[in-house]
């Protein structure tokens, strides 16, 4: 079941995330992307404006898709609009706190999840039942971090 994230309204909810920072919305796909791999789950992550609106091919992998809102639209109502063309929408979770988008989602039956708890979910803390991630001697990098660079480098040389 992919997740629609409400990608701006999470990065407020995220300990070490600011929407001040100009990265913001890269390091969230980041820990999106890590989250996809780690659970083998899809994601599809939408921002307010970008400099052309639509899907960012620097920042998409096979895990997670990058869609920026043109000008002419904010990302609520590109998610509106996803939630209410999507084939099978009970087979997506939302994830936003904004409630006028937590009502549409439910109106077509796809699953709701606050940014509150999916950025628990993101920082490794217990989430029904789960345990919580071993962490890491600090300067020491994952295998799922050294596949998520070669992949990146690899996808750089193509172009």
């Amino acid at each position: 079941m992919p997740f629609l994230i409400d990608g701006h309204n999470l990065i407020g909810k995220m300990p070490g995330l600011s929407l001040a920072d100009p990265d913001d919305e890269a390091k969230l796909v980041q820990q999106v992307r890590r989250y996809c791999l780690r659970h083998r789950r899809k994601a599809v992550v939408v921002f307010d404006a970008g400099l052309s609106g639509g899907v960012s091919r620097s920042l998409s992998t096979p895990e997670v898709e990058v869609v920026f809102a043109s000008g002419r639209e904010s990302a609520d109502a590109v998610i509106r609009s996803r939630l209410r063309r999507a084939k099978d929408p009970r087979g997506w979770t939302l994830v936003s706190s904004d409630r006028g988008l937590q009502r549409v989602a439910a109106s077509v039956g796809a699953r709701v999840v606050s940014s509150e708890a999916f950025a628990a979910m993101l920082t490794g803390l217990p989430a029904h039942g789960e345990s919580p991630e071993e962490e890491k001697p600090a300067g020491q990098i994952t295998e799922v971090e050294v596949q998520e660079w070669l992949e990146l480098f690899r996808r750089r040389r193509k172009r």
